[in-house]
């Protein structure tokens, strides 16, 4: 889709209610729903950080939406696709200012050419205990992508054709932080496998630009 007809969609998601939990949970793993009971006790004290979906046109004018592989490293979110984003610091007035800062930091892209659209509902993260409070945004320019290379592995532009599409949603096996192997719905999105929280977040974000699209 032509990047200024999706500027002129996406415009109609403010006042539209958030598909909030019901669509995370379509794409939630199995075993989440036990683990988070279990864990309850520890939301009110969870770390906070905010992390951003934005999209953008790409060379040709078509939207995109972009996602970064993190760095291999002994931690529970090593080598997985995630939005770019990071934990709120003492620095930070907000959470939005945190995922708006994170995003240049991980990935280049300026504070000035953010456009926070609108929050959408958060995720807790029972293995890391961060309480994730998700941003849609979007650049009106075309980002010149510089990734943190101490923190991220490579940039993926995803193309908003294929994320809408509903062939990439998908049932894989992955390996847990819990030395576990379990099957859990997924998108597949340039060759990356998407699950656990940031699958969580996609499908709200999908769910709501479908309302528009």
């Amino acid at each position: 889709m032509e990047f200024d007809k999706f500027c002129k969609l996406i415009s109609k998601i403010e006042n539209i209610p958030l598909p909030a939990e019901p669509s995370q949970l379509k794409m939630s793993p199995p075993f989440r729903e036990a683990l988070q009971e279990k864990q309850k006790h520890l939301i009110k004290d969870a770390k906070k950080a905010g992390v951003m979906a934005l999209f953008y046109p790409d060379t040709i004018k078509q939207t995109s939406l972009v996602l970064i592989l993190r760095k291999t490293y002994k931690g529970v979110h090593s080598a997985q696709v995630g939005f770019p984003g990071g934990k709120l610091e003492i620095t930070d007035a907000s959470i939005q200012e945190a995922a708006v800062r994170e995003t240049f930091e991980e990935i280049g892209v300026p504070h000035n050419c953010i456009e926070v659209l609108r929050q959408l509902t958060q995720v807790y993260i029972p293995p890391s205990n961060f309480y994730v409070q998700p941003f849609i945004g979007i650049s009106r320019i075309t980002p010149i992508f510089i990734k943190q290379d101490e923190e991220v592995e490579d940039i993926i532009e995803i193309s908003l054709t294929d994320f809408i599409n509903d062939d990439n949603v998908v049932a894989k096996t992955v390996s847990t932080s819990y030395n576990v192997d379990v099957v859990v719905p997924a998108f597949n999105l340039n060759g990356h496998v998407v699950w656990g929280a940031t699958a969580m977040m996609l499908s709200e974000i999908k769910d709501l630009l479908k309302q528009v699209m």
